[in-house]
């Protein structure tokens, strides 16, 4: 009987790190689950799988249970046990938070807390089932610091480092590793979408994906804890957040956060 290769699982799949991560899946010849909002994950998935395993994309939404739900059944159909997930969908928003429309600080929270606390909920029972998995969750740098114009965002990362935190002491023997990825500010299409691209932090150097995902994909191989990635930059704002009074943290937040123009 031919042996099939493990499977992974990769959400936020269409771009930045997790298109990144995903590379990193491939070449090591694991089959993987891609899954991303944007229609053009289809396009995404055949080059992928141009280079290695098969590669099976699943458009939905996260921020619904009913994508999230279409998520579970593909890994259902594939009936392969999970060797591994990577947990990165997110978005972020710049701006007051009063003058944000209420749909869009909940988008946040429906794709970043909750789209990502059921997902887990699926995989972790699936890997509970087999004794065995690895899993990674893109945290934050932002996890550490009070969000001025960035409040809603800062928050769902910092539940995320949190229920990290909390699970990895339940997973202890299990089998089953939990790593926490915390980027600082990275190259990719999050600035613009949240509409930070005219803030300082928008406008300042920022680490490459590429970097990013290997830093993170590496700690989860080895079962680490958490890893910060991945420049100089990004180390020194997480120290720094770890030992800083939180109005000292608010206060360079606002500076780095705030946008030159109005929305």
């Amino acid at each position: 009987m031919t042996t099939r290769p493990p499977l992974a699982l990769v959400t936020g799949a269409s771009s930045g790190i997790g298109l990144e991560l995903a590379k990193l899946f491939v070449g090591d010849g694991y089959d993987v689950i891609v899954v991303a909002e944007q229609p053009q994950l289809e396009t995404v998935a055949a080059e992928l799988e141009s280079t290695g395993g098969a590669v099976h994309p699943v458009v939905a939404d996260l921020r619904t249970a009913t994508g999230v739900q279409e998520v579970g059944r593909a890994l259902e159909a594939d009936g392969r046990p999970l060797a591994a997930a990577a947990l990165n969908a997110g978005i972020g928003h710049g701006g007051t938070f009063v003058d944000t429309d209420v749909a869009v600080l909940l988008d946040i929270i429906d794709l970043n807390v909750r789209g990502t606390v059921h997902l887990a909920k699926i995989v972790f029972d699936a890997m509970a089932r087999e004794g065995a998995g690895k899993v990674l969750i893109t945290s934050s740098v932002a996890s550490t610091l009070p969000g001025p114009y960035q409040t809603v965002y800062n928050a769902s990362k910092s539940f995320l480092q949190s229920f990290s935190d909390g699970l990895q002491a339940e997973l202890t023997g299990t089998g089953i590793t939990l790593t926490s990825l915390m980027p600082g500010a990275t190259a990719t299409d999050f600035f613009r979408r949240a509409r930070l691209e005219d803030s300082v932090m928008g406008r300042m150097p920022k680490d490459d994906p590429a970097a990013v995902a290997r830093a993170g994909y590496d700690a989860m191989q080895q079962g680490k804890r958490k890893v910060v990635a991945a420049s100089l930059m990004s180390k020194g704002l997480a120290a720094a957040g770890a030992v800083l009074p939180v109005s000292v943290k608010a206060a360079a937040h606002k500076v780095l956060a705030k946008p030159r123009r109005s929305h």
